[in-house]
């Protein structure tokens, strides 16, 4: 199976579905994927006839395990890009007109969580724990918080889950994210992509200009807001990534500069 196969692309009437098809890699990311994802979350906010986007996998146990880290190992310039494509297709689908729905059956990781968070609305399988959770295992993994790592969180949960899920690590099962009446509907996993794709027919019939000016309104609103967190968290990341050893000192006058340049 080649990239292109990585990440189908479907058009049902209004509806368009981006499918991540790589079940045996656990659905995680690499570059050309991310590039895929991208290329066609723009084609279906172009297309006329499309009014609403699901995003969601094949296979039952992973929805996604994230980036696929194994492809950018030992490559710096491979690691830039993945940061780069990660941005973008967050970026997208948090920006882009169209609502994004994100069908979710099964563990979601790193990434995966991130798409999910990006997503406007979040449709899961009613599963135990040990069968669906999120996790967002960077800070544990030696990987820098970036494409929306720290920003996304912080909008979904809140300020206080959002270091939580950071600094732990843990898995967090869906009678957590129930507590904060997180998904938007939980539905059987034998009956998830139906009905994942009534809601999204539901809103395909609304008047275009209510459904695209609702969602730009709520970005707009938020716009400077978005792009500051993920500069900022890019501008971090040069300097974690940074092959010199900073002294505390040097540290703390960086983290006062940016208090400056992101007031």
């Amino acid at each position: 199976m080649n990239n292109q196969e990585f990440i189908l692309y479907e058009l049902k009437g209004r509806i368009a579905t981006i499918i991540l098809n790589r079940p045996d890699k656990a659905n995680s990311c690499n570059i050309d994927m991310l590039r895929l994802i991208h290329e066609k979350l723009i084609e279906a906010d172009k297309d006329e006839k499309v009014r609403c986007i699901i995003i969601r996998s094949t296979g039952e146990k992973f929805f996604s395990a994230g980036y696929d880290l194994k492809d950018i190992q030992g490559s710096p310039e491979k690691a830039v890009q993945i940061t780069e494509w990660g941005r973008k297709v967050n970026e997208t689908i948090v920006m882009m007109k169209k609502p994004v729905i994100t069908q979710i059956q099964g563990i979601t990781v790193g990434f995966g969580v991130l798409m999910m968070l990006a997503s406007d609305l979040r449709i899961f399988a009613d599963r135990p724990k040990e069968e669906l959770y999120i996790r967002l295992p960077e800070l544990e993994i030696s990987a820098f918080p970036q494409t929306g790592a720290t920003l996304l969180p912080l909008l979904a949960f809140g300020f206080s889950y959002a270091k939580y899920a950071l600094f732990t690590a843990d898995k967090i099962g869906l009678e957590e994210l129930k507590n904060m009446n997180f998904p938007t509907r939980i539905f059987p996993l034998e009956q998830l992509e139906s009905e994942t794709l009534n809601i999204a027919k539901k809103i395909a019939k609304y008047q275009k200009e209510f459904t695209f000016f609702t969602k730009t309104m709520l970005t707009i609103m938020n716009k400077a807001y978005i792009k500051s967190c993920l500069d900022l968290e890019d501008e971090c990341g040069k300097v974690a990534y940074d092959p010199k050893k900073y002294t505390i000192k040097e540290l703390d006058d960086f983290i006062k500069g940016l208090h400056e340049r992101y007031p």
